[in-house]
């Protein structure tokens, strides 16, 4: 797959092709890009609202961030990519209503929910998936990106971008895609001359206390406790020196609402699986996304799992590209 980074003005129109140093990181916490420049190379040409990407990739985004280090004379370019966008756009409940609720065909839901909210600069599918929705409620005030990938989920599919070239310019492209699931096929292990780092950990948060609304006494808790596979209730588990706690404070929630977002809360601390690889030109496939399934297979502290991935990172150093991997940790 070509990796040419490219620039283009903020109608999109190309100026030229970008040969610095190119980092892009697609995560749940961070959907950014950071382009180094050097002084000596540095000729005006990126500005504000240029585009710089990768073809038929969603590795890019829009020049929001210019810093510029005298101690090392480099200049630092940076921006949201076109998924990270996507994370600074809030889906709110329509007024008078608790949430906001949608039904019909996936395509068509995800061009319901963007809209023109990004102009002309992102064009969702018109293809038909075959796949629907019934009264899907997204969570209140979530993010556009997170209430689409939680749509788009309950149903096998995962959100597919791609900036595309035209002679116009340039757009993004923005579908439902079924997920796909390549754990028999691809696996980081040391067996496939990857570098990749695998965690065990046994020390995650086991018993959350939920503390919502109301003053000392008269104030809601919950207690919620972890098992030992993942499952979440509100039946202690593990006691004495395998109890490991945390408080959750949310002083405006009621119990619903405290067993809720202190249940997302528990699953993002509790004991995890992760396994991240870093592999060069040979495991280039941008065709595996996030959302994706792959497996990871550490033979040395026989640790597996088979899991979507969850950070894709993109480096382009010196000429040389490589992709690092993470799955989804395992709970």
């Amino acid at each position: 797959m070509d990796m040419t980074i490219q620039l283009a003005g903020s109608s999109g129109a190309e100026i030229r092709e970008i040969t610095d140093n190119f980092d892009v990181e697609l995560s749940a916490s961070k959907m950014d890009f950071e382009l180094t420049v050097p002084y000596s190379s540095w000729d005006g040409s990126i500005t504000y609202d240029c585009r710089i990407y990768i073809p038929d990739t969603e590795f890019g985004g829009i020049v929001k961030e210019i810093e510029s280090d005298t101690n090392n004379k480099l200049i630092y370019v940076r921006g949201f990519t076109w998924r990270g966008q996507m994370t600074k756009k809030i889906i709110s409940p329509p007024s008078g209503q608790d949430y906001k609720i949608i039904s019909g065909e996936l395509n068509a839901c995800i061009s319901s929910i963007i809209g023109n909210t990004f102009g002309t600069l992102f064009a969702v599918s018109s293809e038909n998936t075959g796949m629907s929705v019934t009264n899907f409620q997204f969570d209140r005030y979530c993010t556009m990106h997170d209430g689409l990938m939680d749509m788009l989920k309950t149903k096998g599919y995962r959100l597919d971008i791609s900036y595309k070239q035209t002679q116009a310019g340039g757009y993004v492209s923005v579908a439902a895609v079924q997920i796909k699931d390549y754990s028999e096929e691809i696996e980081m292990s040391s067996d496939g001359r990857m570098n990749f780092k695998s965690c065990d950990n046994r020390r995650g948060i086991n018993h959350l206390i939920c503390l919502g609304k109301g003053e000392l006494k008269d104030r809601t808790v919950v207690h919620l406790y972890a098992d030992g596979n993942g499952n979440i209730s509100q039946t202690r588990h593990f006691s004495g020196v395998e109890e490991f706690a945390e408080i959750y404070d949310a002083n405006n929630s009621d119990q619903d609402d405290l067993i809720k977002n202190g249940t997302k809360k528990l699953k993002d601390i509790m004991n995890s699986k992760t396994f991240n690889a870093s592999a060069g030109d040979g495991l280039e496939d941008s065709d595996i996304a996030l959302g994706d399934i792959i497996s990871g297979r550490d033979y040395i502290t026989g640790q597996q799992v088979s899991k979507p991935i969850a950070k894709k990172i993109l480096r382009k150093i010196a000429g040389k590209v490589t992709v690092e991997y993470e799955l989804e940790g395992e709970r």
